[in-house]
């Protein structure tokens, strides 16, 4: 066994994941390949093998990666405590505004591996269901029948869906010019200033912020 092979090429599991997860963005599911990570990441195929069973190993734990960041990201925000429906809404609208929460080139990753996979697929079904399901939850909470807090979900939810498969490119301040319209609009509520101040702070410090890593 050579001194490569016993450390696993000098690299972590998190180095193998990380280099699949850009390259799933970047290129797609197909060029996620064992020698091309390898070749990347300037080590043997073997030492691949020290931390995931095949390549299978690898695709599932990007999915389940995708899960416990995204999906969990909406279902905690819709999940949190919150005086006024406004100010859960403004919980989840948090996702959408600061990528190290929701990585949305990921999603849209995850969903163009759908269209080629069926497994995939359903999985990616199963997260739109939950996340919309958190949502519906949040509005109940705040005394909309269950009808209308599903359909509130569906709108709020596939609103913004649309917006990153529509690749649609705001500055900021247009964006939160809106703010007051959505708000409106997913609530029937008029916001306070004080709602929209707060978040606007927080949508310019998270546009500020470094990037962070997808694991």
């Amino acid at each position: 066994m050579t001194c490569e092979e016993q450390n696993g090429g000098r690299t972590t599991r998190e180095d193998w994941l990380r280099l699949a997860l850009d390259l799933l963005v970047s290129d797609g599911v197909e060029q996620v390949r064992v020698m091309s990570l390898a070749q990347k990441l300037g080590v043997s195929r073997s030492s691949f093998y020290w931390f995931f069973k095949g390549r299978q190993d690898l695709l599932d734990q990007l999915l389940e990666l995708w899960q416990t960041t995204n999906t969990r990201a909406i279902v905690e925000r819709a999940e949190r405590p919150a005086e006024t429906i406004v100010a859960a809404v403004l919980n989840v609208f948090e996702c959408w505004v600061d990528e190290r929460i929701f990585d949305p080139q990921l999603d849209f990753a995850i969903r163009e591996w759908a269209r080629r996979s069926g497994p995939v697929r359903r999985v990616v079904d199963q997260a739109d269901d939950a996340r919309v399901a958190a949502i519906a939850a949040m509005y109940r909470r705040h005394g909309y029948d269950p009808a209308d807090a599903f359909v509130r979900a569906r709108v709020l939810y596939f609103m913004q869906i649309g917006y990153y498969a529509l690749e649609l490119r705001e500055p900021l301040q247009t964006r939160m010019s809106y703010l007051a319209g959505y708000l409106r609009s997913f609530t029937g509520v008029q916001p306070e200033p004080s709602d929209l101040d707060g978040f606007v702070l927080f949508a310019e410090s998270a546009r500020q912020a470094e990037p962070s890593s997808r694991i």
